[in-house]
């Protein structure tokens, strides 16, 4: 297998959805709790990087397996289009999950045991998202799922790797009894935060499978939008971008966000553009890159912002 090809199976392209999360919660970590460790960031990253690239390895090879359109599986995934062997590619993909499940267990060891049971949570969900009997990603639960697993979930992890213990949660154990403490209140917070990621992070999924929507049926995916209808479809990805700015301006209002986050809202008009090309065409090739702009405007103007929030605070 060359890199290139590597890098198709992992779609590294991709990585954007997990990369601005970890970016952002750093910088929310920097910049709200004043706090910062960067080998429990470093650590994070490179754990949360190959565990990423292994469930789309997983999704990749899940689909090539179980397709039922013969052109997809030939043509268009890329184990039957580079002529990858399903064993070897599993064999990768447990390397790779091993890996990041040594780096996670590190990470607790210096920070706490907590994060263990998080980390045990989000591997479970990334793998059973299109592994199993029941796949997440063929069931309507695909959106909420990846938006909150990725949008939040990353992002309460690079905070929490770099703040006190006792500033979101801790966990302790001896033996035979545990104690759970934690502040609700900033939990909240944290959450309020990472909104605009989980909205968006949503909408890729709810993009590419309406785009998606007739070869999904061939192949026996039936996904939200089967459920709800390509017109509904169209209607909520409008609604979640809407309720991204919305969200931007609760967390400024209510004073968790950097009043400069405000800015973000001078990218609404091509947010509002993209918008409309997608309702008018749903198309993987054509329209569905709209999504991916959207998301990089939207949280690259955030990540400036965060940044001169952290120099003028």
């Amino acid at each position: 297998m060359t890199l290139l090809t590597f890098f198709e199976l992992v779609e590294i392209r991709t990585k954007l959805a997990s990369l601005f999360p970890f970016v952002i919660g750093t910088l929310y970590a920097v910049y709200y709790f004043e706090s910062f460790n960067g080998w429990n960031t470093l650590l994070f990253f490179i754990s949360m990087l190959i565990f990423d690239m292994a469930t789309t390895a997983i999704n990749n090879t899940v689909d090539y397996v179980k397709a039922k359109n013969s052109d997809y599986r030939d043509k268009e995934n890329v184990l039957g289009r580079e002529g990858l062997s399903v064993r070897n590619t599993t064999m990768l993909i447990i390397s790779m999950i091993v890996l990041a499940s040594l780096l996670g267990l590190l990470l607790t060891y210096r920070t706490n045991l907590l994060l263990l049971i998080i980390g045990v949570i989000c591997f479970v969900i990334g793998i059973l998202y299109t592994f199993g009997p029941f796949p997440i990603s063929r069931m309507p639960l695909g959106e909420v799922l990846s938006g909150l697993t990725m949008g939040f979930g990353i992002f309460f992890i690079a905070v929490f790797i770099n703040v006190p213990e006792d500033a979101l949660a801790s966990l302790t154990l001896t033996w035979p009894r545990f104690n759970l403490d934690g502040d609700l209140s900033a939990i909240l917070v944290v959450f309020l935060s990472s909104l605009p990621l989980v909205l968006t992070i949503a909408n890729i999924m709810l993009a590419n499978n309406t785009c998606d929507f007739e070869t999904d049926i061939t192949n026996h995916r039936y996904t939200l939008v089967y459920y709800i209808g390509k017109p509904v479809a169209i209607k909520l990805y409008a609604i979640l971008y809407y309720s991204v700015f919305i969200s931007i301006i609760v967390a400024v209002l209510v004073k968790v966000m950097t009043p400069w986050m405000l800015g973000v809202l001078l990218v609404w008009p091509l947010v509002q553009r993209n918008i409309r090309l997608f309702t008018a065409k749903q198309d993987k090739q054509e329209t569905f890159p709209l999504t991916l702009m959207n998301l990089v405007v939207i949280h690259v103007s955030q990540i400036i912002l965060l940044i001169v929030g952290i120099i003028f605070s």
